[in-house]
């Protein structure tokens, strides 16, 4: 299922209890992860349905340096359902990231500073999202999902590594610092 696309939910399926029911089950799941974006793929259902939230705890322990480099502020539960999504800048802004459905693993991975989202939200309401920084990256990789596709069909492969080897070496580090090293190991 990860890899279809997704089906659009219609004005009276976004109303159901199931739809809404589902919602919270994802919300539930999401928190217990935790993650910050839990799409309908990724628990087993081919609908274009995603929900985000990046909570104030997830960073309190964060250096500023690397918060502000992230552009990473906290973001309110919201729902996103059959998104349009344009990239207002090119993918090129590079950070690791991670995936509640490939566990245990990070990677390098390019994505656009700014996106604009039109998409319904959990009443059927049209929104319209304009987002910069963290919250952008994590609306492109929850839409990915919604269309069949994981952040590793966009990283960089020789990033790839075990969240434990992040943990430890690569988490402190800025980008240019991953740029360096990776660079100096290439050339050896």
């Amino acid at each position: 299922m990860l890899r279809q696309a997704a089906r659009p939910l219609s004005s009276t399926e976004i109303g159901s209890r199931e739809i809404q029911q589902l919602i919270q089950e994802m919300k539930e799941t999401m928190h217990e992860a935790p993650g910050v974006g839990l799409a309908a793929p990724q628990v087993g259902h081919s609908l274009q349905l995603a929900v985000i939230e990046d909570r104030p705890e997830y960073t309190k322990d964060a250096p500023r340096e690397q918060l502000e480099a992230r552009e990473r502020v906290s973001v309110p539960f919201h729902v996103v359902i059959n998104p349009k999504l344009t990239l207002l800048t090119e993918p090129a802004i590079e950070f690791f990231e991670g995936c509640l459905s490939l566990p245990g693993f990070m990677a390098v991975v390019p994505r656009a500073r700014k996106v604009r989202v039109e998409c319904l939200d959990e009443n059927a309401k049209p929104q319209v999202i304009e987002a910069s920084g963290w919250y952008a990256r994590i609306l492109q990789h929850e839409i990915d999902h919604l269309r069949g596709t994981l952040y590793v069909d966009r990283m960089h492969s020789r990033t790839l590594t075990t969240l434990e080897n992040y943990n430890g070496y690569w988490k402190e580090k800025t980008m240019a610092e991953v740029k360096k090293i990776l660079a100096a190991d290439y050339r050896k």
